[in-house]
């Protein structure tokens, strides 16, 4: 993995750009959760989608990565 922990490794930028679309949030949301082991993250973000699209989109702005369950 890369040394920074976003989606992917990707720059913040990008990755703020695919946290304002709702559908690719919540992949790369569950995804990315899967990826560091959290799995019953990935499992509430798949039930509870709005909640933590609007979580991950608050936390990727304000602290530049997904940190709620991840």
């Amino acid at each position: 993995m890369a040394s920074t922990k976003r989606y992917f490794g990707l720059s913040w930028l990008v990755c703020l750009i695919l946290a304002i679309i709702p559908v690719t949030s919540i992949v790369c949301g569950i995804i990315t959760r899967a990826q560091r082991g959290n799995i019953l993250g990935a499992i509430l973000n798949f039930i509870l989608c709005p909640i933590f699209y609007v979580i991950d989109l608050v936390t990727m702005i304000i602290s530049r990565d997904i940190v709620v369950l991840a």
